[in-house]
């Protein structure tokens, strides 16, 4: 397997220490996911859902979570 290029937020950019959800392209159109203070753990989510997942985020769907 190739080497993952993950790419960081870049709300958290100039502080390594900001952990926040960094992506990475993955096969057929799928992409990686993961938490930047647990790298081990990798999620691996198809376009279109995660494409979901985001807009529901930027419209605070899950606001009342926090």
């Amino acid at each position: 397997m190739s080497e993952i290029i993950w790419q960081k937020s870049s709300f958290s950019a100039g502080d390594p220490e900001n952990a926040c959800i960094e992506l990475a392209p993955g096969p057929d159109g799928f992409r990686f996911l993961r938490e930047s203070d647990e790298p081990a753990l990798v999620m691996t989510v198809d376009v279109p859902k995660l494409r979901a997942l985001l807009l529901a985020v930027k419209v605070g769907e899950f606001d009342h979570l926090t």
